[in-house]
Formats: C-alpha cells, structure tokens, sequence
C-alpha cells in the first residue's frame, strides 16, 4: 500500500505498454490508488501475466493492442469505454529501441522505432483527446526520456521520437487547454527495466552512467510512476505543456 493518496478512486486510466518495465508500476500503483486501469501491449502472454501479478479483479480491463495500429487503438478505446464509460487519464508509456546508428539504419528500422515511440503516442492521444474533449476533462502524460534531450550512442532514433514527443506534449496542451485537458510528459534517466538491461547489466557501463547521476543510482520504475501519479491527479490541474525530468539531477550537471 503506497503512504500517498492521489485522490484517483474509482477514475479511468489506460496505460499502454502496461504488461511490464514502467508501464506494469504505473498499472499497480493506480490500482493501489483503487482507480481502474486499462492495459495494452502486443502479447496476451504478456498481458496475461501481467494481469496475474496485479491481481486485480472487475477493476483491471487487458486489451492486445498494437499502438502504431489505428484500428487496434480505436478497439483498445472502445473496449474501455464499453466497459468503464469514461476516460479520465492516459498514460502513453509504449517505448521501444533497437541499438544503431542512425545514419546505417534500414529506413524499414526507422519507421518501426518511430512507429511505436512517436506514431503510437500521437494515434492514443488523438483518440484520448477527442473522448476528453467530450467530456471537458481529462489528463494526457506522456513518457519521455533525457534522450530527447540528450544524444547517445546507439539511441539516436529513439531520442528523435521523444523528442517528437515533448513538442507533442506542448502542441496537444495548447489545443487541449481550454476544454479543461492537462497534457505533460516525465522525462526519466536510465530505469532498472528489461528494456534497459543491456546497459545497467554490464557492470562497467552500469558505473559509467551512474557518475553522470548526482544521486548516486539509476531510477526504478516506481521513482516514474510516482510523479505520473501526481500529474495525473487534480493536484496537477494548472500544469500542462510541461516535461518534468525525473533524472536523479543528471541534467542539472
């Protein structure tokens, strides 16, 4: 049981990417909040179990959706409204990376990366903004990185997608603003996930990138759900267009 209350009881959150890393914290700790949650993600293997450690019960809804699918999200969507009748948050949490350099990608990689970390952000937020809109409520957070601001080696088509993110976030808040619609991102440093693992599990990286950190480690997952938490509660509500960097002080060195 988390020792905060962000007052999100019986509230509608859809999280992509849901099924593990940061997404799969973002998911337990809503519902810790006793909000009710939709996840996504490509593998029902993976959504199911998922679905199994949260152990939720009428409260958690598990939906196979590709984010870079139009016709999948418009599904994911429905689904969510069928069965909870409103939306009052999402979370576009979906990331992926494959290590190149971006002037040897094959233009087929580059559009892949894109697709999920960019396209997909901008097809659930579209969908979400238009349900919101409606409703003249609602919170769109967005996960971002310090590689949107940062480049590095091997994540250069990665950084560009974020990057393409925290303009969308901006670009959506001013649209969104005055039907009483939040939009921000969280930019985190390295996180302790699967997706990062090939860089944290190697000891000598793992040490390189953690004296660029003033705090001393990388993040974990529940430093980012957190913050999430609060942009996603009425504590945030005359926040928007923001990127709030949850990076250990790294950017301020």
């Amino acid at each position: 049981m988390s020792p905060f209350n962000y007052n999100l009881e019986n509230q509608v959150f859809i999280v992509t990417g849901g099924s593990r890393g940061i997404g799969f914290e973002i998911a337990r700790l809503l519902l810790d909040q006793k909000a009710n949650v939709v996840i996504c993600g490509r593998k029902q293997e993976g959504l199911d179990l998922a679905a199994q450690a949260l152990g939720a019960g009428d409260n958690l809804l598990s939906v196979q959706a590709h984010v870079a699918k139009n016709e999948q999200i418009e599904a994911l969507f429905d689904q969510t409204l069928e069965r909870f009748g409103k939306l009052d948050g999402l979370i576009n949490n979906v990331g992926m990376n494959i290590i190149t350099a971006v002037v040897d990608a094959d233009p087929g990689l580059w559009h892949k990366i894109i697709d999920s970390n960019l396209n997909g952000n901008f097809l659930c937020s579209r969908k979400a903004g238009q349900i919101m809109r409606d409703q003249q409520n609602g919170k769109i957070v967005n996960i971002s990185s310090i590689a949107a601001r940062r480049s590095a080696p091997a994540m250069g088509i990665y950084g560009i997608a974020k990057a393409g993110i925290e303009m969308l976030t901006k670009v959506l808040a001013q649209e969104l603003a005055p039907f009483n619609i939040q939009v921000n991102a969280v930019a985190p440093c390295m996180v302790r996930t699967a997706f990062s693992e090939p860089f944290w599990s190697n000891k000598d990286l793992h040490e390189t990138i953690v004296k660029t950190i003033p705090l001393g480690r990388i993040a974990e997952p529940i430093d980012i759900a957190h913050p999430v938490l609060f942009l996603c509660s009425a504590g945030a509500d005359f926040i928007t267009g923001q990127t709030l960097l949850v990076d250990g002080g790294a950017s301020a060195i």
